[in-house]
């Protein structure tokens, strides 16, 4: 299995009761632009039947995965908690994981 075969994909969860300001948002939205930028970001976006999104990136290993969704905004400044998965790429490529 490739490394272009894994990415991971941060679950990030509504915290009960935490508000989320206007300011919150723009500097999670520059965090989104600066991975895209910097060729991390696979997709992102909020889901529209659960209170939450999803990020997927492409990283070096799950602790370097960890730091980039422990410096996203949301999470760093305690208005979303998140969930950290390892996603293994199915693709006609590798064999659908053969």
């Amino acid at each position: 299995m490739s490394q272009e075969d894994t990415c991971y994909v941060i679950m990030l969860n509504r915290i009960p009761g935490c508000e989320t300001s206007k300011e919150t948002i723009a500097r999670h939205i520059e965090h989104i632009r600066r991975l895209d930028d910097q060729g991390i970001l696979v997709m992102a976006g909020p889901f529209e039947d659960y209170p939450g999104g999803m990020v997927i990136v492409r990283a070096d290993s799950l602790e370097s995965a960890r730091r980039i969704a422990e410096s996203d905004p949301f999470i760093s400044e305690g208005v979303r908690s998140f969930e950290l998965r390892t996603w293994l790429l199915s693709t006609r490529e590798n064999g659908y994981l053969r």
